[in-house]
């Protein structure tokens, strides 16, 4: 991350609502693309989120980090959705069948659509055939899965399964949330996973261009 930018992580690590809309302001001002102060905002929220994994902070500290990052979108929206309006095509997702996280995969559909697609945007708690029906409609050739609870790692994997067996062999799985990696994606059976939002639309490009 720039240099300049690491103030962002640092007031959103510090929970301090104001600075962190002052800096916003400030850099957007100063030329920095929104998308960048997406990453820097995210790499401080991950450093809370991995503090409260270790007991270091407490959920209502979580819940007041998601909220602040809530505000920054409603004001970065407009700009990342005035990148780039082009369509490139259609991804379809939402956040495993359990878990009822929704800030990420907020901020992953504000990116994908920033960057010119039209995104079906299925919810939270989503159950497998919820899915397969949207893939089918839609005939998207993405589908991203939003996760942050462990808990639910077997209902991505199901529900990874479910879509192949419904004959959707095509379709390119993206996983994302704050725990995955490469270990999670191989255990999963999934095509493609993320730890931070704008791989969706870099993973998305490769996938709709292909």
């Amino acid at each position: 991350m720039p240099g300049d930018l690491t103030d962002l992580a640092k007031y959103i690590r510090e929970l301090d609502q104001d600075q962190v809309l002052k800096a916003v302001d400030k850099h957007l001002g100063d030329g920095v693309s929104p998308m960048a102060v997406v990453g820097a905002l995210q790499k401080g929220m991950a450093e809370v989120g991995e503090a409260f994994a270790k007991g270091e902070v407490f959920l209502s500290e979580l819940i007041m980090c998601g909220e602040i990052m809530k505000q920054v979108m409603e004001k970065l929206e407009p700009l990342l959705v005035g990148e780039n309006p082009e369509y490139k095509g259609t991804v379809v997702i939402g956040t495993v069948k359990g878990d009822i996280h929704d800030l990420g995969k907020n901020i992953v559909i504000m990116l994908l659509k920033g960057a010119g697609y039209n995104v079906i945007d299925l919810g939270v708690d989503v159950p497998e055939q919820k899915f397969i029906e949207a893939l089918k409609e839609s005939k998207a050739p993405l589908v991203g899965m939003s996760v942050m609870l462990t808990a639910c790692q077997d209902a991505m994997k199901e529900t990874i399964k479910a879509i192949k067996d419904a004959g959707l062999h095509d379709v390119k799985v993206l996983i994302g949330g704050n725990y995955v990696d490469e270990k999670v994606k191989e255990y999963c059976g999934a095509d493609y996973f993320g730890t931070s939002a704008d791989v969706a639309v870099k993973v998305a490009d490769e996938v709709c261009a292909g």
